[in-house]
Parts: structure tokens; sequence; C-alpha cells
């Protein structure tokens, strides 16, 4: 059972119609950080462009970095 109410429709506000729609289209579904993240929408925008950033720098190959958010997820014990 989560400990806060997960969000998952944008409810009106347009940072988070497009940020749930783009995930969607991604991922099929919306991901459950996002769907904490979303209590806040600019949070979850900036956020997301930390994560872009992250993944765009080059500094780790792509494969690692999968690896990399693998490894984390597993930590948290999160199946992702």
């Amino acid at each position: 059972m989560p400990r806060i109410e997960e969000i998952t429709e944008a409810g009106g506000d347009p940072i988070l119609a497009v940020e749930l729609a783009a995930e969607r289209e991604v991922f099929g579904d919306v991901l459950n950080p996002t769907r904490a993240m979303a209590h806040c929408p600019p949070i979850l925008r900036a956020a997301k462009k930390l994560y872009a950033s992250i993944d765009q720098s080059g500094l780790l190959p792509a494969n690692l970095l999968a690896l990399v958010y693998a490894r984390v997820a597993a930590i948290n014990g999160c199946p992702f």
C-alpha cells in the first residue's frame, strides 16, 4: 500500500498532462516515482530534466547506465 496517494491523471494541470503523456508513450504507463512526484508538477518537471541530463551527459556509456539503473532499482527493492 502506498504511503501517499499516487497521481495518474493530470487533473487539468498542463505540466502533468505533458509529463504523464510522455511517460505513457515510452513505458506504456506512469512509473511509480512519477506518480509520487506528480503532487508537485514543477518538481516533477525539474527531476525529469535532471534525469535526462544524466542520460545525455555522456559520462557513462549507455549500456553501463542501464546497469546502474537496474542495480539501484534492485538495491531499493524495485522490480524495474
